[in-house]
């Protein structure tokens, strides 16, 4: 197996390569930044890359964006994202689009050897490796989605502007309702979003809260 590492932090990228090579995996380069990843790549194909998600020059994306364009144009190129924290806004697209080879671990879960030549191994065979933290947290969106489904359009219209801050009676006025008619979509909504009465739970906040959150 044929494995090139991209991470800005040159311990962190010494100390994998030491794992892998230890691991009989070839590593075929060690790059800092996007750019050079996407130059390394393009110039002799590995199996696999393991990629940080947050590279220069912002430290924000530039590892999961270089990732995901290089799925486009290697879609036999398994892909393993680390991160040191949980970040899912580019990981639930590429496990999506492309769940084949793909993986996405955080930093301290790959201390141990094992887990990360076995995540490799998986990747290359076309295999699927998530976090546990990650996939808790993707079932947990999905279930917040299925939720809100299950609102009336009205409903949802009540929920908007409750996101926006306004009281029962400006919803009323906005919407033409009275405000027993606005109080019973609101009742309807929480009972949905099973959203229990709690002496230390603002329901209002929380149901908020989770439209933004399966918008």
């Amino acid at each position: 197996m044929r494995v090139i590492i991209a991470d800005d932090s040159v311990l962190l990228r010494e100390g994998l390569a030491r794992i892998l090579v230890e691991a009989r995996i070839e590593v075929t380069g060690m790059v800092g930044d996007a750019e050079a990843l996407e130059r390394v790549v393009e110039r002799d194909p590995p199996d696999a890359a393991v990629i940080d998600i947050r590279m220069p020059p912002t430290f924000t994306h530039e590892g999961a964006q270089a990732a995901t364009r290089l799925r486009e144009r290697h879609p036999a190129l398994g892909i393993l994202l680390l991160s040191q924290s949980l970040e899912t806004r580019y990981v639930a697209a590429l496990a999506q689009a492309h769940p084949e080879g793909f993986g996405y671990l955080l930093k301290d879960r790959v201390a141990g050897v094992s887990t990360l030549v076995d995540a490799l191994h998986q990747l290359v065979a076309g295999g699927t490796v998530l976090d546990p933290t990650v996939v808790s947290y993707l079932l947990g969106h999905a279930t917040t989605r299925t939720r809100y489904l299950t609102l009336t359009n009205r409903e949802r219209e009540v929920v908007e502007l409750m996101a926006q801050g306004r009281s029962n009676g400006a919803i009323g006025r906005q919407l033409f309702l009275t405000p027993k008619t606005v109080e019973g979509h609101i009742a309807s909504i929480f009972t949905k979003l099973d959203l229990h009465n709690e002496p230390d739970d603002n329901r209002r906040v929380l149901a908020v809260l989770g439209w933004l959150e399966a918008g």
